[in-house]
């Protein structure tokens, strides 16, 4: 991955835009420019036909796999106030330090609001920006690859590359999904932290300062979007060797070498930052895979699975999925493990013997690199891939295209291969990109909604427990409750070990009046997690519906003891004390619950009927305005209860 094209004098190319560095010429290109239109032209229409691919997208819901947490019950990030964007850049919910997509985030809901269509939209440019972007990086780096090549040749195959990149069914999900806003705009601001890299290639001092100066500030905002980018100094490292040449692998102990690292040095300071930022993050929230959960002698097959994973999903896109289930135990003699170290071992020598070709070790070498962060060395979650992990790493494969393209069409053209097996490949290439498209215009439909989603999850690996159980839940929530209870009880067969699944089930009970089956349910839970409090609540609600106060109340109690402001707890533990005609101790748990969180309806419904308990029916009035502010729909039905008690 390297230099394309010279480009303009230094005064020059800061007063235009940076896509137009593609219409100068290289050292190799002399004399032989493109046309300013053409140049134009070709990254609009390649973003075009991304966007057009891509658009069932934009009728996509939010999906109960962290865009709940992440925007549903999110006040913090909608707006761009003084203390959203200190909490942006503070917070690190899910885990992720991401300041800069949370910024993205707040500027859409100022727009929209909570309407899934405008966030979708904003996925949607970026990524179709992305693809105009990697198109101008991919003429550089394949002109300087192959500087013999005619301009039309690199064109072309420079936006081959683009839409293998952008029109691939592995996008989908960082495209289709809003969670993932943080693939598109780190992705965004990576490649462009490449071209304005092999921009200072090409020019002189005075214009590679600046260039370089604006490199460093598109990494900084990459980084800023997501960490997967830290191993951008060492990709420009590699770069710097293939195809730039500024260094030989047999001078890496040279001053030339030593010279390169010094002028890394922003770069690798900002990714040592945002990888501890990373790691902090996801430690603060406990996401880290313990190694007793998954020890050194699993990951290392699961770092190897993961590299032959991608690249083979690059070339097979079939059967992919939101969620490839982590085993309990990963066997490395198990088919797929054993298979993919083989063929990593084959294709990593294999990329060895022929390093005459340097693309071929070069392009590997880089999409090992880009892998390296999500192989599972460093693992958190339930999965052993995911498709968005593709998104970075899956680019030096898309050049690899493009390369192999260029060359074809070198070949038509010395007569190397006659004219009618070049139109035969061409028609399987343009026949492979136009099957990549409609695939990914069906991946992009996944993401609708949750039943949709969790349903072509199962499709794909039926033995999938966590998407059995995700299923449930958006059965549940719509109170379809036969059928949640089967997933649940399918996904507890299918993987006994995650406990946490009972409590699910116990809810489920609950709402279908089965609460005396629910609490073993919400015990197991316990027994495993002692300090999961939401169980805890569930528990002593179960037990509320039993009549079973005086264990009901030691259970909110136990909760408020870990967590004071725990508003459920102090609710359920008024809406108790109500029922045992214990109107004053009630009182103390309402208010106390409505100034934790003012706008939740149950506690002011509470509070009226505990004000009526006492007489004091002007404060049980005041109190009824106030919930109808909230929740109109609870109010009228609190206000038959209210005039009757009157």
């Amino acid at each position: 991955m390297t230099s394309l094209e010279n480009a303009p004098s230094s005064t020059e190319a800061l007063s235009r835009p940076l896509g137009f560095i593609a219409t100068k010429t290289t050292p190799g290109l002399a004399g032989r420019a493109l046309p300013v239109a053409l140049a134009a032209r070709v990254p609009l229409l390649i973003a075009l036909v991304t966007f057009v691919v891509f658009s069932p997208a934009l009728w996509n819901h939010f999906v109960d796999w962290d865009d709940q947490v992440n925007f549903l019950t999110n006040n913090d990030y909608r707006g761009l106030g003084w203390t959203h964007l200190r909490w942006m850049f503070t917070s690190f919910l899910m885990g992720q330090w991401i300041p800069l997509t949370w910024v993205t985030l707040g500027l859409d809901y100022t727009l929209w609001g909570m309407k899934p269509l405008g966030y979708h939209l904003t996925n949607l440019l970026l990524h179709a920006a992305n693809a105009a972007v990697f198109f101008l990086v991919a003429r550089r780096l394949l002109a300087r690859a192959t500087p013999a090549f005619p301009v039309p040749t690199l064109t072309a195959s420079a936006a081959a590359a683009a839409l293998f990149f952008a029109l691939h069914p592995l996008r989908a999900e960082s495209v289709a999904w809003v969670t993932e806003r943080r693939d598109l705009l780190s992705g965004f601001f990576f490649l462009l932290t490449i071209l304005a890299y092999l921009a200072a290639r090409d020019v002189g001092r005075e214009g590679a300062r600046r260039w370089t100066a604006l490199s460093i500030v598109c990494y900084t905002l990459a980084c800023l979007s997501k960490s997967m980018v830290v191993t951008l100094p060492v990709m420009l490292l590699l770069l710097d060797v293939y195809p730039l040449r500024r260094l030989e692998l047999r001078q890496w102990r040279t001053p030339a070498a030593r010279a390169l690292l010094v002028e890394k040095a922003p770069y690798i300071g900002l990714a040592v930052f945002t990888a501890v930022m990373a790691v902090w993050a996801q430690h603060a929230n406990r996401y880290l895979t313990s190694l007793e959960t998954l020890s050194v002698f699993e990951r290392v097959p699961l770092a190897l699975f993961s590299l032959a994973f991608y690249a083979s999903k690059t070339l097979l896109p079939i059967g992919l999925s939101p969620l490839y289930e982590l085993p309990v135990r990963i066997n490395p003699l198990e088919a797929r493990f054993a298979l993919s170290a083989a063929a990593v071992v084959m294709v990593t020598t294999g990329v060895i013997v022929a390093r005459r070709w340097m693309a071929l070790p070069a392009v590997w070498a880089a999409y090992a690199l880009s892998v390296a962060p999500v192989s599972g060395i460093l693992h958190n979650g339930h999965q052993l891939t995911h498709d968005r992990y593709s998104y970075l790493s899956c680019l030096p494969l898309a050049l690899l295209f493009g390369g192999a393209m260029a060359a074809a069409l070198v070949a038509v053209r010395t007569g190397v291969i006659r004219p009618s097996l070049a139109r035969v490949a061409t028609a399987a290439g343009v026949a492979w990109l136009v099957g990549l498209s409609l695939m990914t215009w069906h991946q992009a439909k996944v993401w609708r909604d949750n039943d949709t989603l969790w349903r072509y999850a199962l499709d794909a690996d039926p033995e999938c427990a966590i998407c059995h159980s995700n299923l449930g839940v958006s059965l549940y929530n719509r109170r379809i409750l036969d059928p949640a209870m089967e997933r649940f009880e399918r996904s507890i067969a299918l993987r006994p070990d995650r406990v946490r699944t009972h409590g699910n089930l116990g809810l489920a009970l609950m709402a279908a009046g089965r609460s005396q089956e629910a609490v073993p349910h919400f015990e197991q839970v316990l027994a495993k997690y002692p300090t999961h409090n939401e169980s805890r609540n569930n528990l002593a609600v179960s037990l509320l519906q039993l009549g079973r106060y005086d264990s009901a109340i030691d259970h909110l109690h136990e909760i408020l003891r870990q967590e004071p402001d725990h508003v459920l707890a102090h609710t359920n533990l008024g809406a108790a004390f109500l029922d045992l005609h214990r109107p004053a101790d009630a009182l103390v748990e309402l208010e106390r619950a409505s100034v934790i969180k003012p706008d939740l309806p149950q506690p002011r419904v509470g509070l009226i009927k505990t004000y009526l308990a006492l007489g004091r029916v002007d404060a049980a009035r005041s109190q009824l305005e106030v919930l109808r502010a909230i929740d109109a729909i609870a109010a009228v039905h609190i206000s038959p209860v209210f005039i009757t008690d009157w």
